[in-house]
């Protein structure tokens, strides 16, 4: 590897040394030259002086004797000497006695010595004679030209810093050659050696180090090197192994891919295969599924149609005169009735999870009203040793957003569920505000549910217990449809139960407010229960009352009455009644168990009385106080007594091709006090439209000549009926009934087979009140 000159170390290192001796030399001849030059200066002085004083004697005896011709041989004497330009004798007189002068010599270097040291100089001495000195001869004037002194001067500096010059360049060209053998040269040899050495090379074969340079640093350095070249060896050595072993395992690995690639032909090949099996199989998948949907449609009216006339026909029976046998068994059968459509019910919207059809709603409604109303259509599955009691939070919203069919029916399995395995005790209905929304809380008394089984239970056809089935029947869908519909509204339900405790539900359900919790009523009076402390009829007054802004006070039923001030007894211990009704004469409110009214001769001993099922409603409750707190006579027997139906002037107009169906809708119609007209199909219905005022229409969907749908299309394309309520009867009850009702221009949709109550609730939704009077 060659490298310039100027490149090279030592050249490096002696232009340094070089130019670091080349000031310091040129710093000391410039020395030199600056006291060699105030040498010079002091020395003209000297010199002239010198010759001032040899010609000073003679000059004055000259000057003392007047002697011109003495005088003018002194002064070309002084002329001789190479510095003086001019000499003259001057006596004490002024009078010139001799002088001489010659021109001064002139050279191109002249320059530099009149800088320095001036271009003349002129030089006198007073001449006087030894034993006088005090009386002036005369004067000896001397001009003198300062070259011939500088000149001198100039050479001697020139030669002085030539000579520091040839020191320095003689010096610089020792170092570089000592540098270049010293340094340069073995430094040379290592770089020529390490270029030479083949890294690929499998003998390592160590840098020779240069002679004389075993210890010093070149001599560390090609060792560091050696052993740096040596661990570089072994390292390539290892990858070139591990390329070696690399190289073989790629070939393994290539040869296992070329297997793998023929494997995976083979099953690509059996994959396509099984995707166009696939692709056949969910062809038939859907086709079956359509089957299935149209089959669970179609199976959903052909059950529904006849158990709705069933059960219709034996509720209107169970009113009528019978004997205590007859109303046994028609109550058995409208129960076996009621438990196949709960049954129907379920199997029906389990498939609509399976097959993903569940379509929830997000409709305003009345959470409070929605669980209440359920409580009270529940409330004659309880035992008459359970009490039933609602309670609702007072900060619970008057609206909230979502599915009220779905979240009335949560509330309904886990109020049937818990009503089912609780003999005695209390079952809870707790609805009130959470962070999540709404929270639906059941809590009973009952059997309980062990801890192994409560995982267990939300699977569906399965229950905690095998016997549980044997004693209390059931099949196991409606806790595990209540989950699923927790989970689709994207809430949760969470278990608590401890066997042979009770158990308590709760719902979180994401329901958000859609109208805030209204103004209460402002009522004023004083009311008095008589209850156990532990009752749920407890709980609910004193969690009302206070916010009705009336005065409440509870006693124990064994309490003496005797100075109470009430404008109201409560009670639900109808034993305690009998026993102070002599005391006193204020009015009394009696909360019994679903059937459990007091016998017409008890009752009239009580007078006056009111008797309510549990559970107790708010809307209830807080009629019945209006009625007697503000009532002229404060009678309540009037409107309290009799469970008669209502005089009503609303035309409801019965659209139902099955004349089963329409006997049973008649006759229940009939005894909730409705005016009806019955048509066969649809275009009847149009016909009597156009000749009798009608207040609502119940639509039968599938009918022949004209169906439901049809009709319904008709009526509100006409113009004439734009406010006229169209509730759809349908025994059809998958999930897009109601939105084709909807579609239909259908204002509500009631599933068959309905109960009295169910259909009194829907009337009571849209007839307008004036209407029911």
């Amino acid at each position: 590897m060659d490298i310039s000159l100027t490149n090279r170390l030592s050249f490096k290192q002696a232009g340094l040394t070089v130019l670091v001796a080349f000031i310091l030399g040129t710093l000391l001849s410039v020395t030199q030259v600056a006291v060699d030059y105030a040498s010079e200066e002091a020395s003209i002085n000297r010199e002239i002086r010198a010759l001032l004083e040899i010609s000073h004697n003679p000059a004055a005896r000259i000057a003392y004797n007047i002697d011109a011709e003495l005088a003018q041989e002194l002064v070309l004497g002084l002329l001789r000497s190479p510095a003086v330009t001019r000499a003259e004798l001057i006596d004490n007189s002024g009078l010139v006695l001799a002088s001489v002068s010659r021109p001064r010599r002139e050279s191109r270097y002249r320059v530099f010595s009149d800088s320095l040291f001036g271009a003349q100089r002129q030089f006198q001495d007073p001449l006087h004679v030894s034993h006088a000195p005090d009386e002036a001869l005369g004067v000896l004037r001397l001009e003198v030209d300062t070259y011939a002194f500088g000149s001198h001067f100039l050479r001697r500096s020139l030669l002085t810093l030539l000579t520091g010059f040839a020191r320095s360049l003689l010096l610089s060209l020792i170092l570089l050659v000592l540098f270049y053998f010293m340094l340069t040269k073995p430094l040379t040899g290592v770089i020529r050696a390490l270029s030479e050495r083949n890294p690929q090379d499998p003998q390592h074969r160590p840098v020779p180090c240069p002679k004389g340079h075993e210890r010093d640093e070149i001599g560390t350095l090609v060792e560091v090197t050696n052993r740096q070249l040596s661990s570089i060896a072994q390292e390539i050595e290892q990858r070139r192994n591990a390329e070696d072993r690399l190289t073989q395992y790629l070939n393994e690995l290539e040869n296992i891919v070329s297997a793998r690639t023929a494997e995976l032909k083979a099953t690509n090949a059996r994959l396509s295969q099984s995707n166009r099996e696939l692709e056949v199989a969910r062809t038939t998948a859907l086709n079956m599924a359509q089957a299935r949907s149209a089959f669970l449609a179609n199976m959903s009216h052909e059950i529904r149609t006849p158990l709705n006339g069933l059960l219709g026909m034996l509720a209107l029976a169970l009113d009528g005169p019978l004997s205590a046998e007859q109303r046994q068994q028609l109550g058995i059968a409208h129960d076996s009735g009621k438990v196949l459509v709960e049954l129907l019910n379920d199997i029906l919207d389990l498939s609509k999870f399976e097959a993903g059809q569940l379509v929830l709603e997000e409709i305003p409604f009345d959470v409070s009203a929605l669980a209440e109303e359920t409580a009270s259509l529940l409330s004659q599955n309880a035992a008459s040793a359970v009490e039933l009691t609602c309670l609702i939070d007072p900060a619970l919203p008057t609206q909230v957003l979502g599915d009220p069919t779905r979240v009335r029916q949560i509330v309904s399995n886990l109020l049937s569920n818990a009503l089912k395995f609780t003999r005695f005790g209390r079952v809870d209905l707790i609805v009130a505000c959470s962070t999540e929304g709404v929270s639906i809380r059941v809590r009973d008394t009952g059997i309980g549910i062990a801890e192994d089984a409560q995982a267990r239970i939300f699977q569906p056809f399965a229950q905690a217990e095998v016997g549980i089935t044997r004693e209390y029947g059931g099949t196991g869908l409606g806790l595990a449809l209540t989950r699923r519909l927790c989970e689709a509204m994207h809430g949760k339900l969470t278990l608590q139960s401890k066997e042979g405790f009770g158990s308590e539900f709760c719902a979180e359900l994401p329901l958000p407010a859609h109208a805030q919790a209204s103004s209460q009523p402002s009522l004023q009076g004083r009311i008095v229960a008589m209850t156990p402390a532990s009752s749920g009829l407890q709980q609910m007054l004193s969690q009302w009352l206070p916010v009705w802004g009336l005065g409440y006070q509870r006693l124990d039923t064994d309490a003496s009455l005797h100075g109470v001030d009430a404008d109201l007894l409560i009670s639900d211990c109808p034993e305690c009644l009998l026993g102070i009704r002599p005391a006193i004469s204020t009015p009394v409110l009696l909360v019994t168990a679903y059937g459990n009214f007091l016998p017409h001769d008890q009752a009239q001993r009580l007078m006056p009385l009111l008797q309510i099922a549990r559970p107790l409603a708010r809307n209830g409750l807080l009629q019945v106080l209006r009625h007697i707190l503000h009532s002229d006579d404060g009678d309540p027997h009037s409107s309290a007594q009799t469970q008669a139906a209502r005089e009503s002037t609303a035309r409801v107009l019965l659209v139902e091709d099955n004349p089963v169906n329409q006997m049973v809708a008649k006759g229940m119609l009939a005894k909730l006090g409705y005016q009806v007209l019955v048509a066969g199909h649809g275009a009847e219905a149009l016909e009597i439209l156009e000749q009798e005022p009608i207040d609502l229409i119940l639509m039968d969907c599938n009918m022949p000549v004209m169906d439901g749908y049809e009709a319904s299309r008709r009526i509100r394309s006409n113009g004439r009926w734009p406010e006229l309520p169209i509730v759809a009867l349908t025994a059809n009850a998958l999930s897009d009934e109601r939105e084709r009702c909807r579609a239909a221009g259908m204002n509500d949709y009631l599933a068959k087979p309905f109960r009295r109550e169910e259909l009194a609730a829907m009337l009571d939704t849209w007839l307008p009140d004036e209407v029911n009077r």
